[in-house]
């Protein structure tokens, strides 16, 4: 198998991946509903404007605009790279994360025009396309994973102050940001020289 036909096999089936579990949470789930599935993992749907894990980054449209620019010049990137036949781990990891900036792009570009708007009392469903919630570029991203990891600051037996805890690690967020992580934690890990000679230059 060449490397430009692994890199996009690997984003079709990230994106193929992300897009299931999203409809099916949004066809499934009410807003803020959650399904207990161990004490440490839950599937709790929520939706934001933001970027990865819910954080904000200015406006919606902005926002939209600066992925489909960044997405752009990822994509030539790693076309390029397979043409300089970089090695395949670094393609395998350009393209995780190329798959997850897209997979989130897909709900902004069109959840709003094709889906009703998720409500605590219902679950949404497919409408007509442009008779959704909201308009392209507005829609919002679909979260569902969270892994509350509980922590305790003090033993039950500590005098005074009890088993006191609290949740180190709150973000719900969904396939393909965890596509995006993992490929940037590789990226840093294993491909420090590829990093520093970026260019989009052709050779």
């Amino acid at each position: 198998m060449t490397k430009g036909r692994l890199a996009v096999i690997l984003v079709a089936a990230i994106l193929l991946i992300d897009q299931a579990i999203k409809i099916w949470v949004k066809t499934h789930m009410a807003l803020h509903e959650s399904i207990h599935i161990t004490n440490w993992f839950y599937i709790a749907f929520i939706e934001n404007n933001g970027m990865a894990y819910g954080f904000q980054f200015g406006s919606k449209l902005l926002l939209s605009l600066f992925r489909i620019v960044a997405i752009s010049a990822l994509g030539y990137y790693v076309w390029l790279q397979v043409r300089r036949n970089a090695r395949t781990g670094y393609i395998v990891t350009l393209s995780m994360i190329l798959a997850g900036a897209i997979g989130n792009l897909i709900d902004c570009m069109f959840y709003g025009l094709v889906f009703e708007a998720s409500t605590a009392y219902s679950v949404a469903g497919f409408v007509p396309f442009g008779d959704g919630y909201s308009t392209f570029l507005m829609g919002k991203v679909v979260d569902m994973f969270y892994f509350p990891l509980i922590v305790t600051t003090y033993p039950d037996w500590f005098p005074v102050y009890g088993g006191e805890e609290f949740i180190f690690f709150s973000p719900v967020f969904n396939f393909a940001d965890s596509s995006i992580s993992v490929g940037v934690v590789a990226l840093l890990l294993f491909f420090r020289k590829e990093i520093s000679e970026i260019t989009l230059k052709r050779e």
